[in-house]
């Protein structure tokens, strides 16, 4: 990447700039009816992807207050979650739960066979790795459906293009699109934001966020001899950047996304360290730590620390320091936050100004409710553009630590490398995007060394 700096123009000049907007009405073609929930009251959903988080989500979708909703139908590619899946569903919600043996469907094709068993109103939710989030997303347009998608929803330059011009067409053709980055749905978070707007902390001089904890699920050892290499990268996907962005874009997002909806920006540039150290037998493509320096058009600064080794110092926090004090955006995990505000530096007792008054309610669930709510009430609610460029600036963040580059959110969106272009065309025999070397050890980010390169 080139070390150049120059000033970024705003993101949507950019954008109007590049044509992207163009080029998605143009795809748009003739728009569909009138989207709603069909003329009877039950909203029906399917799930395509039953890992933990697309069961989930289906969970939550199935938990909404404001009318009746039912599953359908469930895809992924690997048997056994189906099948697990399917036996959670009907422990959990069973009186919602309608998925005969002919609407449970595995294989690559499977996401069109499950969306096949909806009508025009209904909900798809994309929850399989984010590399497949754009294809997925396309079909679910083509269906007339509206869609809940897990984060993050791009991982390179290339798919954020073709997420962006996507979400103008779902837009165009008024289907509501939920993204998974629940954390602007908390109550209480709303409710800083709003003090924060109205001055309570002052104007914003820096963000800081911490995730900071052991290694995670995409720390992995060798393939097993009975899988094939497609299956155990799509299986493993956290361990491969095709596949999800890696730990970085995965679990970082969510804190990178708050700390910028608080700022009412995206940050422009990035610079970034990181390192691998403890690594054993994993052979996977993360870093163990990462520190990022964001920086925003009026010089702001997020300063953003990862790190995913045992035996260290934990915390998961987010803060915002104003000129008159500090908000706290999260203090333990996503839910609950414990939003706060303190007068001056000193998050005390007694410098404290306020504290969300009341228990919070998932926001797992509030965006659920939220999504079915416009739909029911045919609302505006497309959450794309957002969860695209959180995602973008999500992989600036990464590409930075692993390039040792300075980069900025064009370059990053300019990047022409895709890490897996031929996505549509993979079957079960396919062989994987990334290929591992004779010791059965994947590529990994170099720093100085491989900078030309998109990690």
């Amino acid at each position: 990447m080139s070390e150049s700096t120059k000033k970024l123009p705003s993101r949507r000049e950019f954008l109007k700039r590049s044509g992207y907007i163009a080029a998605a009405s143009a795809l748009a073609g003739i728009a569909v009816p009138h989207v709603h929930a069909g003329e009877e009251n039950t909203i029906r959903v399917a799930l395509i992807g039953c890992g933990g988080r697309g069961s989930g989500a289906a969970i939550n979708a199935l938990s909404v207050p404001n009318g009746p909703t039912k599953l359908v139908a469930l895809a992924d590619v690997f048997a056994d979650r189906v099948k697990g899946s399917y036996a959670e569903f009907q422990r959990e919600r069973g009186d919602k739960v309608d998925v005969p043996e002919d609407r449970r469907f595995v294989g690559f094709d499977a996401y069109k066979k499950a969306m096949d068993c909806l009508k025009p109103g209904d909900v798809a939710i994309l929850a399989t790795p984010p590399a497949f989030r754009w294809l997925h997303f396309g079909y679910a347009i083509e269906k007339g459906l509206n869609v809940f998608m897990e984060k993050p929803v791009t991982v390179d330059g290339p798919t954020t293009k073709k997420m962006l011009a996507l979400g103008a067409q779902s837009v165009k053709k008024n289907l509501k699109v939920g993204v998974g980055l629940m954390i602007r749905h908390c109550r209480a978070r709303q409710a800083l934001l709003e003090r924060i707007q109205n001055g309570e902390i002052g104007d914003i001089l820096a963000l800081r966020a911490y995730r900071l904890h052991g290694p995670i699920v995409g720390y992995i050892g060798g393939k097993p001899k009975d899988t094939s290499e497609l299956l155990y990268q799509v299986k493993k996907f956290h361990g491969f950047l095709w596949a999800s962005g890696g730990a970085f874009n995965d679990f970082y997002i969510h804190q990178i996304d708050e700390c910028c909806w608080m700022k009412g920006a995206w940050p422009t540039e990035a610079q970034a360290n990181g390192g691998r150290h403890y690594r054993g037998d994993c052979v996977d493509q993360n870093f163990d730590n990462y520190s990022v320096e964001y920086t925003f058009d009026d010089g702001t600064k997020l300063y953003y620390y990862g790190r995913c080794i045992d035996g260290c110092f934990d915390t998961f926090s987010s803060y915002a320091h104003g000129t008159k004090g500090v908000g706290v955006i999260s203090m333990s995990s996503h839910h609950p936050g414990r939003c706060r505000t303190f007068k001056g530096q000193q998050m005390t007792k007694g410098n404290q100004l306020w504290a969300f008054p009341k228990k919070e309610q998932s926001p797992y669930q509030l965006e659920w409710n939220d999504l079915i709510a416009a739909i029911r009430e045919d609302k505006p609610y497309n959450e794309v553009e957002r969860g695209a460029t959180a995602s973008l600036v999500s992989s600036m963040g990464r590409m930075a630590a692993h390039t040792g580059q300075i980069v900025t959110f064009e370059q990053m969106l300019e990047c022409p490398h895709e890490f897996a272009p031929d996505l549509a065309q993979l079957t079960m025999d396919s062989p994987a995007p990334l290929l591992a070397g004779p010791d059965g050890k994947y590529p990994i980010p170099e720093p100085g060394i491989k900078k030309d390169r998109e990690y």
